[in-house]
This record gives structure tokens, sequence and C-alpha cells, in this order.
């Protein structure tokens, strides 16, 4: 079974041969730890968690290596501090913010059945190999001191700019990088820079300072996985300018041809059909959508969130409503009644694998996963509830939790279910018996009937519903 993965890099699908089978080797930015993370967060999380579960299949859990790192210091995190705990010391606040933020991202990202990486450093564990890397850098003539800063010189690079397809003579002065006088480029980007005594700082050759952003990920990931690796990834977003400094400064600083052979991004997020932010009140995070109901009037189940977000291939955009977690639950609560009690024996089936080593291709997995479910229903066959069991599992879109656990989670008897609930069903419903698929019918009018919702057909073919008393 060949694993085919695209690669942002050439712009292709690629064979995935990796570089030592033995300790196969993928790194993925995660959180900077100065909000909980929102749901767009969510999405790399999730979808190289499902990489991660394939690579470990293929060439065994002992010989995979997966490190997601945190990010403790950056100037986000000092403002949050500041803004939070005015009355403590800067270094105290920052603590405070880094704990709280990196403990509720590891509760959350556990409730969306994502598996732990090997590794997950903390960028304040390697200063001394940044400090170090940066050295070698200057001394090689990729960075220079001025303004107080160190900085990288993108013009050392003769292909800066592969990654994202941008040449260094369009990034002109004023479009998006501020021209600063002590830049030779207005591209040049930060390395180290000074800290204020009341900013947080460490000791190095070119005085008391913090790393730049794009350093602490080439640092970790030197560590943990060698000068270059198998995978690199993250969200489209990263591309620039976080993914192609980090790229310029390894292969410059270890004068190597690659960083990583793959480069993966998963796709943007958008909420109900706009870009979410904080602004137009659609931001949303992953911690709200688990625990209240300020999204559709209803918490929801990991599990849901989780398969929300594989239903759209990895590289394609989401549009992330109520609609699209009201069908994942549905399906999903499908899935578990047609698989709740079966031993699956965790067998994968082939066709699964081959259809997720075609570039974690999940629509396709998805169409099977139904037609398991169309077998496996109502016991007709228990050998597909068992591979749906299986896959499922596999997938992390369950674990075993029932059914009730799985669909009621958020709801409360003394508020019920809202319409955002169940006017879909009531849609369907009515789809079905105009169909004359009494069967389905009765089905969603249980469905109802187990939500706590009582429905009446009325005489002009419409039908109404309350929250039973």
């Amino acid at each position: 079974m060949t694993l085919r993965l695209y690669n942002t890099l050439t712009r292709q699908k690629e064979d995935f041969t990796p570089l030592d089978p033995s300790n196969v080797r993928m790194y993925v930015c995660g959180p900077t730890v100065y909000d909980f993370a929102h749901i767009g967060n969510a999405r790399p999380v999730i979808v190289f968690d499902v990489l991660f579960r394939l690579l470990r299949h293929l060439y065994g859990p002992e010989h995979v290596t997966y490190v997601r790192n945190i990010t403790d210091v950056d100037d986000k995190i000092n403002a949050r501090a500041l803004r939070d705990f005015p009355e403590l010391p800067l270094n105290e606040a920052i603590r405070r913010v880094t704990e709280k933020t990196a403990n509720q991202f590891q509760a959350d990202v556990k409730a969306l059945g994502c598996l732990e990486p090997t590794a997950q450093p903390r960028a304040t564990e390697f200063i001394d190999q940044m400090i170090a890397m940066i050295g070698v850098l200057i001394t090689k003539g990729n960075a220079y001191q001025a303004g107080g800063e160190v900085l990288f010189n993108v013009e050392s690079m003769k292909d800066y700019g592969a990654l994202s397809n941008r040449k260094l003579e369009d990034q002109q002065a004023g479009a998006r990088v501020a021209v600063e006088a002590h830049k030779k480029n207005p591209g040049d980007f930060v390395l180290w820079k000074l800290s204020s005594a009341e900013e947080p700082g460490w000791e190095s050759p070119w005085g008391r300072g913090r790393p730049g952003w794009h350093i602490e990920c080439s640092a970790m990931s030197k560590s943990y996985l060698g000068e270059v690796f198998d995978i690199h990834g993250g969200g489209l977003d990263l591309i620039f300018p976080h993914h192609e400094n980090e790229l310029a400064q390894s292969r410059c600083a270890h004068g190597t041809k690659k960083m990583a052979n793959i480069w993966m991004h998963n796709g943007f997020l958008q909420v109900e059909g706009q870009k979410m932010s904080k602004s137009l009140g659609n931001f949303v995070t992953i911690n709200e959508l688990l625990e209240t109901r300020k999204f559709g009037s209803n918490m929801w189940h990991g599990r849901v969130l989780r398969l929300a977000m594989l239903m759209t291939h990895y590289r394609q955009p989401i549009d992330w409503t109520v609609d699209r977690l009201v069908e994942a639950r549905s399906t999903l609560k499908d899935w578990i009644d047609s698989v709740i009690g079966v031993e699956d024996e965790g067998s994968i089936p082939d066709d699964i694998l081959l259809a997720l080593s075609d570039d974690l291709n999940f629509a396709e997995v998805l169409s099977m996963l139904h037609a398991l479910h169309g077998k496996a229903k109502n016991r007709l066959d228990i050998g597909s509830a068992k591979k749906l069991s299986a896959a499922m599992k596999f997938l992390g879109v369950w674990g075993g939790e029932p059914t009730l656990e799985i669909y009621s989670y958020g709801y409360e008897v003394r508020t019920g279910p809202s319409s955002v609930d169940v006017d879909p069903l009531i849609e369907a419903r009515l789809a079905a018996r105009a169909a004359k698929d009494w069967k389905e019918s009765d089905r969603i009018r249980d469905e109802l009937d187990a939500m706590g919702v009582s429905i009446k057909d009325n005489k002009d073919g419409t039908t109404s519903w309350e929250v039973k008393r």
C-alpha cells in the first residue's frame, strides 16, 4: 500500500518514502498559549492526528515520532498577561496565562479524540538551542545585528520564497512589511530582539532578549527530529511567513537542501459563511463548543466535532455551521446504533486504508462508512458492523461511548432542544413521508421522541412540534 501526500512545496501529490522507515518523523506547529484554542486551531490538530494514526498503522507505533510544539514565549502572551494579571510581576503573570491556556488546550484536544503526540516541547525549554542556531546563521553571513535585533537576511538565500511561491522582488516596501531603516531588505525577519527590564528575556551574545517566532520551531524540530525530517504540517495561514522563514533559517544553518521532505497544510475555516472574527461575534473556541451553548444553543460532543471537521477534505475550506454539526451528530448516532455491543477485533478494512493513503481522502472513506452502516444497521450483517466499529475507532470518531452520550450531549431537561436541532429532522421526516418511506419516517419520529420532542402532523401537510413537559 503506497501512501501519497500532497506536497505544498512541489504543488503535487507524491509517494511518501520515509528517510528512515524505523523512525518516521513529523512536526506540526502547535498553539501559542495566550488564549483558548478556537475551532480553526482544531483543524490541524485533528487532520494530523489522523495522519499520525495512519503512519502508526503502516510503520508501527514504535517507529513514528510526532512532535507538536507549544509556543510559550510571544509578545501576544506578554500583552495578555498584562491585561489579565496587572497586579502581578510580568513573569508570574505570564506563567499564569501559559499554564491555564496550555492545560485547557490539552483537555480540548483530548475531548476531540486525538492521541497524544510523541513529544510536546515548549519553546522556553530550547532557548539555548535557538541562540546557538542564530550564532551559526550570523557566522555564515545569513543573519546580521542591527537596531537592537538580530535579523535573517532573506537575500542571502537564493530560492527564498519557494514554499509560498513569492519572489523577493514582489515583496515591495509598504505592501505587507513595514519599512524599517535598520533592515537591509523589508522582508528580513527577526531572529532575536532585545527585552526591556520588564519583559521576559534571556542572556545572549547580542544582549538580554527573546527569540523571534520562527526560530523557535526550527530549534525544536531539529532537537527532536534532526536537520531534515519527513513531514512538516500546519494550517494554510502558516505557509507565509512562518513556514517560509522556518525553512530558510533551518536550511541555511544546517547547509541542507531541505528542512522537510513533504510540507502539508490544511485549508481555512469560516463560520456560517463568514471569516471568523471577534468583531463579527462569530469567534468560537473549542471549549465553548464543548462546554457552553454559544453555538446553536447546544453543547457538542468532541467526537461530533471531529467527524464534522473530517467531512471536508483537509485541503479544502470548511464552512463551520450548526447544520454541519447536526448532520455529523445524527450520522454518528446512526453508526453507533448499528455497532454498539459488537466486538470488532480491531481489523481495519483495506479499502478504507487505501482511501486514507490517497492524501487522506476522507470523502471516499465517508462513503465507505455509510455503505458499511447500510449493511450493518439492525444487525443485518455482523461482519459489516465489525468493520464499521473498527474503522470508527481507528479514525477517532468513536471511542466506545454509548449513543446517548454522543447524541444527548448538552441537552437539558429544563430547556430542551432548539429549532436548530429539531427542524432538520422534521424536514427529513416530511421528505421520507413524501417518498412513502414509512420506516424512515417512524425512525425519525422515534429519534425526536428520544430527544424529548412531541410532534403533530397537521392537515395542511406541515408538522408542528413542542418540547415535552
